[in-house]
């Protein structure tokens, strides 16, 4: 494999040397935050969904964080695999193709991105919020970070104060312990009612509610809301009152207690497995931690895992010798075409990355497995 590496957990790595991997042994998909960096993983999603699972027929729990939670509820909009392609492709686009109006010299306001970002989402999913919350076989979980104390609101006048204070306090006691950052920040899981969360979320302090059709686009929105650039969305509908913000604050990549999936399995069965197609091979736990190289390491939680990310040297060949990220919007300014072709070629040759775990899962997953690190 000259673009795609793969590494997994240590009963992940007993599981594919004693059954290799098929589509029914995958029971849950994380999906990272990380704005633009996830674009590279649209090949990824349009194979996975609509063709590679599409051999299976168990129950996957879908989770997200930001543009995580946009891919994952795309995913479930695909009752049919030739739907995936579609909806996929076009969350691709829309993402690419984002243009938000502002002062000469200046950012846009948080107001006006979230209200053209909104909008989207409205577009793509309004009315069909039934067909996300009914798919026979994904189940989608929405990671958002409601405030608390200081971070209780925005939008007040106090709030230019009260909220980068809040922030800074939770990035202090974050600094100290990533539980004591709760005290700030908790983290709220928007679920499919149908089928809880097959793991354990004792690591942070949590709250969980249902998703509905009254709550899918808020908690999306919610979920794709970055602090100050854009605006906090208030009191979520079957969730408790208050300001939420990015799902990526409190579970940046996601890295959850997958192991408690298979508590209770003998080390020869077969695992519930977890495939997480991701833009790196590490999993960071918040978005706060990103500095904190410590944190970085792989743990206990991620044994049942499997991680799809880039070669460091296949990103090299890409625009810029770079995944997209936020920083083209100040590299490429005004240059709307230009940044558009970048991120338009970097999802091109990320038809590698489908291509050869099309090829290696094609071979029933054997070797060219890396332990996570």
């Amino acid at each position: 494999m000259k673009a795609l590496q793969i590494h997994a957990g240590p009963g992940a790595l007993r599981h594919l040397g004693l059954h290799g991997l098929q589509a029914r042994h995958v029971r849950a998909i994380p999906a990272a935050a990380g704005g633009p960096k996830g674009l590279v993983l649209s090949p990824l999603d349009r194979f996975v969904f609509g063709e590679w699972l599409a051999g299976s027929t168990q129950t996957v729990h879908l989770l997200g964080a930001s543009i995580g939670a946009w891919r994952m509820a795309t995913a479930c909009l695909a009752h049919a695999p030739r739907d995936a392609d579609a909806d996929i492709e076009q969350m691709a686009h829309d993402y690419i193709h984002q243009t938000y109006e502002h002062a000469p010299g200046k950012a846009p306001t948080a107001r006006h991105v979230s209200d053209v970002f909104g909008a989207k989402l409205i577009e793509r999913f309004s009315g069909r919020e039934a067909q996300v919350l009914s798919h026979p076989r994904y189940r989608l979980h929405v990671f958002t970070s409601r405030g608390r104390g200081l971070l209780r609101r925005e939008g007040r006048a106090l709030s230019k104060i009260s909220t980068p204070l809040g922030y800074l306090g939770a990035f202090a006691t974050n600094a100290v312990s990533r539980r004591a950052m709760g005290a700030w920040l908790e983290r709220v899981v928007f679920s499919d009612p149908r089928d809880a969360l097959p793991l354990h979320l004792q690591d942070y302090r949590t709250h969980t509610a249902a998703l509905a059709a009254a709550n899918l686009q808020p908690s999306l929105l919610a979920s794709c809301s970055i602090p100050f650039w854009l605006a906090a969305v208030h009191d979520i509908p079957g969730a408790p009152p208050g300001a939420y913000w990015d799902g990526g604050i409190t579970d940046y990549h996601l890295h959850l207690d997958y192991a408690s999936m298979n508590r209770d399995v003998r080390p020869s069965d077969e695992l519930a497995l977890v495939l997480y197609p991701h833009f790196q091979k590490t999993i960071i736990p918040g978005w706060l931690d990103k500095a904190l190289k410590h944190r970085h390491r792989a743990t206990a939680y991620l044994d049942n895992v499997i991680v799809l990310s880039p070669r460091p040297e296949w990103v090299a060949t890409l625009p810029g010798g770079k995944l997209p990220d936020r920083s083209d919007f100040k590299r490429f300014g005004d240059d709307i075409d230009a940044r558009v072709k970048a991120w338009t070629r970097a999802v091109q040759e990320s038809q590698r990355l489908r291509d050869e775990f099309a090829t290696w899962a094609g071979g029933a997953g054997g070797g060219d497995v890396q332990p996570l690190g």
